[in-house]
C-alpha cells in the first residue's frame, strides 16, 4: 500500500515531516512540485495530476470506475463509504482514497480484507501521519494455521537453500510460510533463538530449498529462488497474524538438507530445510522446534490451501503436486 501526503495548501514544515516519516509520495500545488522534488527521491505529484472526486451517488461511482479502468488517476475524496469502495476494488486495478485521520486510514486499508492500494493523507491528519504509516504499512493479511503431525524426516543430500535476511527484527513465533506445494506450507521460524555455538539472527529466516514456494503478501507466492533484495515478504506469527518485512539480502548456498513431511486433515505436505540445529519449524504453542530434534508424531503449524499457481498468482486448474 502506498501512502501519500497532500500538502494543499502548501506547508514546508508538513512536507518535511512527511518525507521524514516515510511517505511514498507527496502531492503539492503544481508551482511547488519542482522545488519539493529536490528534497527527496520519492514521487512529487502536482495536485492537478491526482484529482479527487466525491462519491455520493451511484453515478459518481460509475464515473470513477470508468476513469480508473481507462488508466487515469482518480482519488476518492473524503466522505467515501465502504460499499462503493468495495465495488471499485472488485473492478479496478488500483483504488486510492483520501483519509483525514487514523480511523479513516485504517478503515480504507482493511476493506475486503485487502484494502485500497493507496491512501492520500490530508493536512488535518498531519499529527497522526507517522502512526498512519506504521499501521497501514503493516499487513492485515491473516493466515489460518493448523497443527500438522510430522510423519517423516530423513536426510536428503546436498541442495541449494535460500536464507532470507530481512530489514526487520523478527520475534519469537514469527516466520515465513514455505512448502513444496502452495497447497501445504510450513511456518518456518525466524532465527530468533541463540545457542552456545551460534548467536541469534532475529532478522533471518533460513527458508528452505530453492524450488519451494514462499507465501507473499496479497495472496501471492514466489519460488524461493526468485526472492530478491527489496521484495516485500509476508511474515506470519503463530496466531496467523501477518505483517510485512522487506528482504534485505538473499543468500543461496549449498547445504545438507532434510526432507520433512507432515499431515493434517488427511492432506500431506513436505518441505526441504537445511539440516542444522538453528533451522526451526513452529509448534502450535508458538515455540520454535529445531529440525534436528523433530520426530514423527510431533506437531508443527502449517497452512492448507488449494493447489494452482501461475507466476505466483492463484488460478483454477487441475493440478497435482507431489
Amino acid at each position: 500500500m502506498d501512502i501519500y501526503y497532500k500538502s494543499v495548501p502548501f506547508c514546508k514544515n508538513d512536507v518535511t515531516l512527511a518525507l521524514e516519516s516515510g511517505v511514498d509520495g507527496v502531492i503539492v500545488p503544481a508551482e511547488m512540485a519542482e522545488a519539493v522534488s529536490r528534497l527527496s527521491r520519492i514521487p512529487v505529484l502536482a495536485e492537478d495530476s491526482m484529482p479527487s472526486y466525491a462519491m455520493t451517488a451511484k453515478a459518481d461511482e460509475e464515473k470513477i470506475r470508468d476513469l480508473l479502468l481507462e488508466g487515469k488517476n482518480a482519488v476518492l475524496a473524503r466522505g467515501w463509504e465502504v460499499i462503493p469502495v468495495e465495488n471499485l476494488l472488485a473492478q479496478c486495478p488500483r483504488v486510492i482514497a483520501e483519509a483525514a485521520g487514523l480511523d479513516e486510514a485504517m478503515l480504507a486499508s482493511g476493506i475486503l480484507q485487502r484494502g485500497v492500494q493507496g491512501i492520500v493523507v490530508l493536512p488535518e491528519a498531519i499529527g497522526e501521519l507517522k502512526e498512519i504509516i506504521a499501521r497501514c504499512k503493516t499487513c492485515h493479511q491473516h493466515e489460518d494455521l493448523l497443527p500438522a503431525v510430522i510423519t517423516r524426516i530423513e536426510p536428503a543430500g546436498l541442495g541449494h537453500r535460500v536464507c532470507i535476511d530481512t530489514t526487520s527484527m523478527l520475534h519469537k513465533g514469527q516466520g515465513m510460510l514455505v512448502g513444496n506445494s502452495s497447497a501445504f506450507t510450513f511456518l518456518v521460524h525466524a532465527e530468533t533463538e541463540r545457542n552456545e555455538y551460534v548467536a541469534s539472527r532475529p532478522f533471518r529466516v533460513n527458508a528452505g530449498a530453492v524450488h519451494a514456494y514462499v507465501r507473499l503478501p496479497g495472496d501471492a507466492t514466489a519460488y524461493l529462488a526468485e526472492v530478491k533484495a527489496g521484495m516485500p515478504m509476508l511474515i506470519v506469527d503463530s496466531s496467523g497474524q501477518g505483517s510485512i518485512a522487506t528482504a534485505g539480502r538473499v543468500k543461496v548456498e549449498i547445504r545438507p538438507m532434510l526432507l520433512i513431511e507432515a499431515e493434517v486433515n488427511g492432506k500431506r505436505g513436505a518441505v526441504f530445510l537445511q539440516n542444522a540445529e538453528t533451522i526451526r519449524l513452529t509448534t502450535p504453542e508458538g515455540e520454535p522446534a529445531s529440525v534436528v530434534t523433530l520426530k514423527p508424531g510431533d506437531q508443527v503449524l502449517c497452512r492448507l490451501d488449494e493447489a494452482g499457481r501461475h507466476f505466483g498468482m492463484r488460478i483454477k486448474e487441475d493440478i497435482q503436486e507431489k
